[in-house]
């Protein structure tokens, strides 16, 4: 038996055995408790912050375009978890006014497999969830969800940030099942299509279709400890970065993988990192409190920034555009820059 199958074997057995300690633990779940419940454990202190858009969002998402300004959007409120519009984006120099741009992509205006509603829980719903904005090949894509239909993309046809936008997939369906879709860019050029907590698919060199099939990202250690995962879902899978919110990006030959999760209630973002990028990745650890499905970019100056907006009572605010000034401390991980 060659070594890679020896550790695949074992990676197996470990999860199974996980499973089976998740499900135990699960019999207490879901939990009752609330963040106010839980000590602080860990987390790395925080600056103060404040929102940047008065307009109700989640799951912010800003990148920096090829004419060095900065472009916001995010899932649009106040029904987040129901029903919206489509996607909107805002515009900024500093960071700190924000020009709208105005509805760039509408479910009803520019939809077609995206209009169908779907039920959960005997509730209709049809929601665009998590729209995430890149700046790459000359061009600006969209990665988002539809609530119960799947992931998509979206190409700028203007070159513009803008618009129009138009599905870049041929045929025009879902490009994978789930939710919080993502892009990453390596440094030979090649496209990712990440979603949900860490799966991870090739694309082709014009970004219309996948290449491989989607691989989930793991850590090579566990996080055995029930009470670092979501609550309402006992976990089968401790070696996930997160249960949701997918990020990922490279500095200085590290990948760094970030997904959201329910550490101690708390919507942390959690981050393991890598020198490949299929992994394995390091144990996962707290990165930046309250910033739970956010993603990481630099600004102008190559200052490093994290997006946040807020999803559980102990956060800065609720449901609301933040960013939050990062550094990487001397072994390379990160950590909220504070003063």
């Amino acid at each position: 038996m060659t070594m890679r199958k020896k550790l695949g074997l074992v990676l197996v057995i470990t999860l199974l055995i996980n499973a089976v300690y998740a499900q135990d633990q699960g019999k207490i779940f879901p939990s009752n408790k609330t963040v106010k419940d839980y000590p602080h454990t860990g987390e790395p202190a925080m600056p103060v912050v404040k929102p940047i858009l008065d307009v109700p969002l989640r799951d912010v998402s800003i990148c920096m375009g090829g004419d060095k300004y900065y472009y916001l959007t995010g899932t649009l409120g106040p029904d987040f978890m129901v029903s919206n519009e489509g996607i909107r984006i805002w515009k900024s120099k500093d960071l700190k006014n924000w020009e709208p741009l105005g509805l760039v992509w509408g479910i009803d205006r520019d939809g077609t497999w995206q209009k169908q509603w779907t039920t959960k829980n005997g509730n209709k719903r049809r929601a665009l969830w998590a729209p995430e904005i890149h700046y790459m090949k000359g061009n600006y894509y969209i990665a988002y969800c539809i609530t119960g239909l799947g992931t998509g993309l979206l190409k700028s046809a203007s070159g513009k940030a803008e618009g129009p936008y138009a599905s870049v997939n041929k045929p025009d369906s879902p490009l994978t099942p789930g939710i919080d879709a993502s892009l990453f860019q390596d440094d030979d050029g090649k496209v990712y299509f990440l979603s949900g907590r860490g799966m991870i698919s090739q694309m082709n060199d014009d970004m219309t279709a996948l290449v491989t099939k989607p691989v989930m990202l793991h850590t090579s250690v566990p996080d055995n400890d029930i009470e670092h995962h979501h609550p309402s879902r006992p976990c089968t899978d401790m070696y996930h970065v997160g249960f949701e919110g997918v990020y990922l990006f490279k500095r200085n030959g590290r990948y760094y993988l970030s997904c959201a999760e329910r550490y101690y209630e708390r919507y942390h973002c959690m981050t393991a990192e890598s020198t490949n990028l299929m992994g394995p990745y390091s144990a996962r650890y707290v990165s930046v409190p309250y910033a739970g499905h956010n993603n990481f970019f630099q600004d102008t100056k190559g200052n490093w920034w994290s997006t946040m907006f807020g999803n559980d009572p102990d956060a800065p605010f609720q449901k609301l555009a933040g960013i939050i000034p990062i550094e990487f401390d001397k072994d390379g991980h990160i950590k909220p820059k504070v003063n």
